[in-house]
């Protein structure tokens, strides 16, 4: 079995990148003929090992670009990129290798997808956000700091102002979206595609052509089976991710401020300046490695994930629980799927600031609590832990469900009448 992985980026910028990178070298280490299709370059000091080949279009995401006029034509339709991925396609028989989609908005566009399609190669996407179906891609207006709660590419949702930057950034989102839509052929010529929750999948399947067969296969994560971390002892409460609206650190702070105990922010983002002037008795770590992250979760009584947007996965909870810390979560977001109250954590009505405080206030005033719902979690993510490993079977499963379907197709086309 042949595959070829399609992916913005190389080095990581995001949950999606991770997923792709650790999935591409689990697959290649399970004896697939791996394949890694990037749009930006290898870095002179990468020395990296990979089982894959490296397959580079050697260019610039849209945001580094300097020049905007070529950036966003870049966005609109990546000319090069389809040119090489063509190349790349005919050195491959569709027969025996199927084409695996992460994320494209960033510098490969679609027209990877309409080369893959015209090509006659079979086609796997996995739905990492919701922008097969929204132009943003969060379904959140960063203008009012709500779900947004429009028909994507409806004439409300076209002409309100709801992306992070200016109104001309939404509009150019839009024109993506349509030749991504048209043109592309995305989601409408996709027939194989990925979700990562239950919670996710019932909000994109309205919006996903009838024809697209759906797969749950969980997200890869790679947290160290270690002895599990002192809930007992810790004090605090931690949220990780980046510092920007939808995960609403604000609430968080504002909560621990009410309940009178300590909050760590992990990660970095645009509101971490007025954040940490606002909350200055609060611990903000900016950026952290892999380690420094697993560091401060074990360092907490629990895990905190107030998100205001409509998560896909939230894969944070997932990580704090193979620790053995419980998490507290607002109702509105995916992490429902697998954080159950009283449980293995505490869900709290999204918004609820006070909830929330009292949410905390007591699993500091009841430690034993916090360890039981702790342990639980550990208990639940060990059971079945999806490993990067676990993953790839899990995939190698899919592609070959996929050939098996995509040659009988092929073998019916080819039969007389």
């Amino acid at each position: 079995m042949k595959l070829i992985v399609l992916n913005d980026h190389l080095y990581p910028d995001g949950g999606a990148d991770v997923v792709a990178l650790s999935s591409a070298q689990a697959c290649a280490e399970l004896g697939m003929q791996v394949t890694l299709f990037v749009g930006d370059a290898l870095r002179p000091d990468d020395h990296t090992k990979r089982l894959a080949t490296l397959v580079s279009a050697g260019q610039r995401d849209l945001l580094s670009n300097t020049n905007r006029v070529q950036a966003a034509l870049q966005g609109f339709w990546n000319l090069n990129a389809a040119r090489m991925l063509a190349e790349l396609l005919s050195r491959h028989d569709p027969r025996d290798t199927v084409v695996h989609l992460h994320s494209w908005t960033k510098s490969l566009s679609s027209s990877v997808v309409h080369q893959t399609l015209r090509s006659g190669f079979p086609l796997v996407l996995t739905l990492h956000d919701y922008f097969a179906m929204c132009p943003n891609g969060t379904l959140f207006n960063f203008q009012t700091g709500h779900k947004c709660g429009k028909q994507p590419m409806s004439m409300g949702c076209v002409f309100t102002h709801c992306d992070a930057r200016k109104s001309i950034h939404k509009a150019y989102r839009v024109v993506r979206h349509g030749v991504q839509s048209q043109l592309g052929r995305l989601p409408s010529g996709v027939q194989h595609g990925i979700v990562v929750s239950r919670y996710s999948q019932r909000l994109l399947a309205p919006h996903l052509p009838a024809s697209m067969h759906l797969h749950h296969i969980r997200n890869p994560i790679e947290v160290p089976h270690r002895p599990a971390a002192p809930v007992l002892a810790n004090h605090g409460f931690v949220q990780v991710g980046r510092l920007y609206p939808p995960k609403n650190q604000a609430q968080f702070l504002q909560a621990c401020d009410l309940a009178g105990v300590h909050a760590t922010c992990v990660g970095d983002g645009p509101d971490l300046p007025a954040l940490s002037a606002r909350h200055p008795h609060s611990t903000f770590t900016g950026p952290l490695d892999r380690e420094g992250v697993i560091a401060h979760i074990s360092a907490s009584r629990a895990l905190v994930m107030p998100s205001i947007w409509d998560e896909t996965q939230g894969l944070v909870c997932a990580e704090a629980a193979a620790l053995g810390l419980p998490s507290v979560i607002y109702d509105g977001c995916a992490a429902v799927d697998f954080v159950q109250h009283e449980r293995n954590g505490l869900v709290v009505p999204q918004g609820r600031v006070d909830l929330l405080a009292q949410a905390l206030r007591r699993l500091t005033d009841e430690p034993e609590l916090a360890q039981r719902l702790g342990t639980q979690a550990r208990e639940d993510f060990w059971r079945h832990p999806p490993t990067p490993e676990q993953h790839a079977r899990d995939l190698a499963n899919l592609y070959e469900r996929v050939l098996s379907t995509f040659g009988n197709r092929q073998h019916e086309r080819m039969a007389p009448t």
